[in-house]
């Protein structure tokens, strides 16, 4: 089963975006937009940076769990991973979002 990206809308009228993993899980959060076309162009840039593992960046939170986010070209965050276990846990959702993200397909759960 592919990855896909789903389209939500939260309760204050904003739009984001997640990445699910062919097994459902969660891989990849999207900031709040103000548009769901502001949105869709969040989705095609990790489509379009997805595959390039220049574009990701491992962090560690303030307690030491690790997790990654991914720019676009000009630097800015587009996307961020939940925390993960261990370096390793990390890598494999770095690699899981290079497999998914460039040919996902896009459902809109908002209905708006």
């Amino acid at each position: 089963m592919a990855g896909k990206f789903e389209i939500k809308q939260s309760a204050n009228g904003k739009f984001h975006f997640n990445l699910k993993a062919g097994n459902g899980q969660i891989i990849l959060s999207s900031e709040m937009y103000e548009s769901k076309s502001a949105c869709q162009n969040g989705i095609d840039s990790v489509k379009k940076n997805g595959g390039d593992a220049a574009r990701f960046e491992k962090r560690a939170s303030a307690n030491g769990d690790p997790y990654f986010i991914i720019k676009a070209g000009n630097g800015q965050e587009i996307g961020r991973s939940e925390m993960y276990s261990g370096d390793a846990a990390c890598q494999n959702g770095i690699d899981s979002v290079m497999t998914n993200a460039p040919d996902a397909e896009v459902v809109d759960t908002t209905g708006a």
